[in-house]
C-alpha cells in the first residue's frame, strides 16, 4: 500500500460526500412560502365567489395562469388556479386549499416545464405527478385528470429529450389508469423541421401567444366533451 496516498484519496472521499450530501439538501429544500400570496388571492376569490362544485379546474405553471379560459371556453365551467413559476410538487402542496374543495369533476395539470429547468429528472417529474394523483384521489376518487404534456419550447429546446422522457412515462401511467389522460400538445408544437413553431411564442420563447393556446384547445376539447 502506498501510504502517502492515503491522505489524499480521503480528502477526495470527504470532498465527494460533502458535495453530495450538499446536492441532495439542495433538492430537498422547496419554498413553498413564495406562493403563499398566490394561493391566498384564490382563497379571497372563493370566498367572494363561492364554490361551485363539479367544474372544470386548470392547474398548474405560468401557462396555465396566462391562459384566458373563459375566452377560449366560455360556454364550460372553468376554474383557473394557475400559478407562475411552480412545479407539480406546488400543486399537490396546496391542492386542499386551491383544488380539492371545489371537487371539479375534471383537472386539467400542465406543469414539468420548471421542474426541468431546476434539474429534476424525468423520473422525479413522473414521481411528482404520480404524488399527485394520489392526493386528489384520496379525496376525490371520480375525478379525471389530464395531465397536459410538457410543451416543447424556444428557450428551453435543450431539455427536449429530458421533456420528452418525462412526457413517455407520465403517459405511461395515464394509460395504465382509466382515471387518467395524457393531452399531447408536443407533436402539434413542432414544426415541419421538427422544432418549436416560433409563432406560438411571445418574444421570451416560452411563454405563448394566442396561436399557441389555439393548439392547446384543440388537444384539450375533446376531454372536456367526455361524460
Amino acid at each position: 500500500m502506498n501510504l502517502n496516498l492515503c491522505p489524499r484519496s480521503f480528502v477526495l472521499v470527504l470532498f465527494t460526500l460533502i458535495t453530495i450530501s450538499s446536492h441532495a439538501e439542495e433538492k430537498k429544500e422547496h419554498n413553498f412560502e413564495r406562493w403563499e400570496k398566490s394561493i391566498s388571492q384564490f382563497e379571497k376569490q372563493d370566498q367572494e365567489q363561492g364554490v361551485k362544485p363539479g367544474g372544470i379546474l386548470f392547474v398548474g405553471s405560468s401557462s396555465i395562469r396566462m391562459w384566458d379560459l373563459d375566452k377560449y371556453f366560455p360556454d364550460q365551467p372553468v376554474i383557473n388556479r394557475g400559478f407562475g413559476g411552480s412545479e407539480i410538487v406546488d400543486s399537490t402542496h396546496f391542492a386542499d386549499r386551491i383544488i380539492i374543495k371545489h371537487e371539479p369533476e375534471l383537472i386539467f395539470l400542465y406543469a414539468g416545464d420548471n421542474d426541468l429547468a431546476r434539474k429534476k429528472t424525468a423520473e422525479e417529474v413522473a414521481a411528482d405527478f404520480k404524488k399527485f394523483v394520489a392526493k386528489i384521489h384520496k379525496s376525490l376518487p371520480k375525478t379525471r385528470i389530464v395531465f397536459i404534456a410538457i410543451k416543447p419550447s424556444l428557450s428551453r429546446w435543450k431539455l427536449a429529450d429530458t421533456i420528452q422522457k418525462a412526457n413517455q412515462l407520465i403517459a405511461a401511467q395515464c394509460a395504465n389508469n382509466e382515471q387518467l389522460e395524457f393531452a399531447d400538445v408536443w407533436d402539434p408544437m413542432l414544426g415541419k423541421d421538427g422544432k418549436p413553431r416560433p409563432e406560438l411564442f411571445k418574444s421570451d420563447g416560452l411563454h405563448m401567444e394566442h396561436a399557441g393556446y389555439l393548439v392547446w384547445k384543440k388537444a384539450v376539447q375533446p376531454y372536456m366533451n367526455q361524460k
